[in-house]
C-alpha cells in the first residue's frame, strides 16, 4: 500500500501503459508498480542507502555536465533535487519494500522519479511533464545494474566510517580504561568453566580491547575494498550507453561530497555480478559480533550472583529485574549485545546466500544485502554505545570476593610443581578442594615447606605474570 491516502491521483505513463499515481507523491509510474507489486514485508531502505542514491545521481549529472552531454539548466537542477534526497528532505517518497527485484531496479527508478519530478516543478514544470526525465536525464550514463551496487558500497564505507568507527573506537577507550583501573585485581582464572592459574581482572579487559582493536583493524580492511565502485558498468560490465571519462568524473565528485576516496572498479564484470568484496565486509561484521558475544557473555557471569555465582564484578543497576522478585537485578545490556550480535550473524547468512547469487553477469540479490548490511552497522554501533555508557564505564570489581574465591582456587598448587613435583601439588589440590580448605593452609598442614618459602611460591600476582617465580 502507499503511504497517500487523498483520493486524488494523477495519470503517469511508462512502457506499460497507464498508472494511477497519488497527486501528491514525488515518485510515479514504475515506482507505483513496483509499490503494488511487492506488498511483502513493509520494510524500506534506509537512510544511508537513500543518501547514497541521491549521492550518486548528484555526481552522474556533474560528471555527465563535465563531458558536455548534459544542459547546464538540467543538471543544476538535478543536482539541486539529488541534494534533497541526500539530505532526507524527501525520505517519505522511497516506499519501495526491499523485497523487489533483485538487482534494485525499482529503487533505481524510485529515485530517478523522484528526483525528475523535484527537478521538473523546481524548473518551472508540473509533476509528470518529464521536463528532467528520469531516464534521459537523471539515469543518464548509468543503469540499475551499476547504480545499485555502488550505492551498497557507498552507504556501507560511509555508515562504517561515521557510526561504526566512533563506535568501536569509544568501546576500545573504555575497555583500555578498565584495564588499567583493574590492573591490581588478581582473580581466579577459568578454562573449561572450571578453576584455572590466577589472572588480573585488568588482563582480561585487555583481552576484550585487544579483540576489539583487532575487528577496527578488519573493518577498516573490509573498506578499502568496499571503496571499489561498479559505476561505469551500466548494464553487464560492457559500459554500453556510458561514455568514456564518465565514471572517473562522477566518482570523484562522490568522493568529494562523501569525503572518502572512492575509486573506480578495476574489473566491472566483477564488481557487478560478484558481491566478494561485501560479503567479506560483512565477515568482518560477524566476526566483531563473535568477539562482543563473547564479551557481554564473560561479563555478565562475572557479575553473576550476587550471592549464589561469581560476583567478582558489579555492573550499575540501571532498572528492575523482575516483576515478581523485588531487589533483583539484571544483567540486561549484556543479554541485549547478545541479540544484536545474534542479529548480525544471521544478518551474516544472508548476505554470503546472496553473494552465491551473481548468476552470469548480475547479482540478483543486492536489495535484501543492503539492507542486512546497513543493520547490522547501525545496530552494532548502537549496541556498543548503549553498552559502554550503561555498563562498561560503571563496571566496579568486588575486590574481596575475587580475592576470596582465590583463595579457595585449588589450581594455585600448579605454582607447587617446581618446588614439590607434579604429583605432591596434585595431592594438595585435591586435597583443597575436597576439604574446601585453601593451598596455602593445606600445604601448612602437610609440613611440606616453611611459611616463608611458601608465601614465595605463592605469590599470586607474580603467577599472573611472565616468567617463572624464582627461575
Amino acid at each position: 500500500m502507499s503511504d497517500f491516502h487523498s483520493d486524488d491521483f494523477r495519470i503517469e505513463n511508462d512502457s506499460l501503459g497507464e498508472v494511477r499515481v497519488p497527486a501528491n507523491a514525488w515518485y510515479a509510474a514504475q515506482t507505483q508498480r513496483a509499490l503494488d507489486n511487492f506488498p511483502i514485508s513493509g520494510i524500506r531502505f534506509p537512510r544511508r542507502f537513500i543518501q547514497a542514491l541521491g549521492t550518486i545521481k548528484m555526481a552522474a549529472a556533474k560528471s555527465n555536465h563535465h563531458l558536455g552531454i548534459l544542459e547546464a539548466d538540467k543538471a543544476d537542477l538535478i543536482v539541486a533535487a539529488a541534494e534533497r534526497v541526500r539530505q532526507g528532505e524527501v525520505d517519505d517518497q522511497f516506499v519501495l519494500d526491499i523485497f523487489q527485484t533483485g538487482s534494485g531496479t525499482s529503487s533505481n527508478m524510485n529515485t530517478n522519479e523522484v528526483i525528475s519530478n523535484l527537478a521538473t516543478v523546481a524548473g518551472g514544470g508540473n509533476k509528470g511533464d518529464k521536463t528532467v526525465h528520469p531516464n534521459d536525464h537523471v539515469n543518464m550514463s548509468q543503469s540499475s545494474n551499476d547504480v545499485i551496487p555502488t550505492a551498497m558500497h557507498v552507504s556501507a564505507v560511509v555508515a562504517m566510517k561515521e557510526d561504526l568507527l566512533p563506535a568501536l573506537e569509544a568501546f576500545r577507550d573504555a575497555l583500555q580504561a578498565k584495564a588499567v583501573e583493574f590492573d591490581d585485581v588478581v582473580k581466579s582464572g577459568r578454562t573449561h568453566l572450571m578453576d584455572a592459574t590466577p589472572v588480573r581482572l585488568g588482563q582480561e579487559f585487555a583481552g576484550y580491547a585487544a579483540q576489539i582493536i583487532q575487528s577496527i583493524a578488519r573493518i577498516n580492511g573490509a573498506m578499502d575494498e568496499l571503496k571499489e565502485l561498479a559505476l561505469g558498468g551500466t548494464a553487464t560490465g560492457t559500459g554500453i550507453n556510458c561514455p568514456e571519462g564518465f565514471a572517473e568524473g562522477a566518482i570523484q565528485h562522490i568522493s568529494t561530497s562523501t569525503g572518502i576516496d572512492f575509486r573506480e572498479a578495476d574489473n566491472h564484470f566483477a564488481a557487478q555480478a560478484a558481491k566478494d568484496a561485501f560479503v567479506h565486509a560483512s565477515g568482518s561484521l560477524n566476526t566483531l559480533a563473535v568477539a562482543l558475544m563473547k564479551i557481554a557473555n564473560d561479563i555478565r557471569h562475572l557479575s553473576s550472583g550476587p550471592t549464589s555465582g561469581l560476583s567478582e564484578i558489579k555492573l550499575p543497576a540501571i532498572q528492575p529485574g523482575s516483576s515478581i522478585m523485588p531487589g533483583k537485578v539484571n544483567p540486561v545490556l549484556s543479554e541485549a549485545m547478545m541479540m544484536v550480535s545474534a542479529r548480525v550473524m544471521g544478518n551474516h547468512v544472508t548476505i554470503t546466500t546472496g553473494g552465491q547469487h551473481g548468476n552470469f553477469e548480475l547479482n540478483v540479490m543486492m536489495p535484501v544485502m543492503a539492507h542486512a548490511m546497513l543493520e547490522s552497522i547501525h545496530i552494532l554501533a548502537g549496541a556498543m554505545d548503549a553498552f559502554r555508557t550503561g555498563c562498561l564505564v560503571g563496571i566496579q570489581a568486588d575486590r574481596e570476593r575475587c580475592q576470596e574465591l582465590l583463595e579457595l582456587n585449588p589450581s594455585i598448587a600448579t605454582a607447587l610443581n617446581r618446588a614439590i613435583g607434579y604429583d605432591m601439588a596434585s595431592k594438595v589440590a585435591k586435597k583443597s578442594a575436597a576439604e574446601k580448605k585453601s593451598v596455602r593452609q593445606v600445604v601448612l598442614e602437610m609440613e611440606l615447606m616453611d611459611e616463608t618459602t611458601l608465601n614465595e611460591v605463592l605469590d599470586v600476582r607474580h603467577m599472573t605474570e611472565p616468567g617463572i617465580p624464582g627461575a
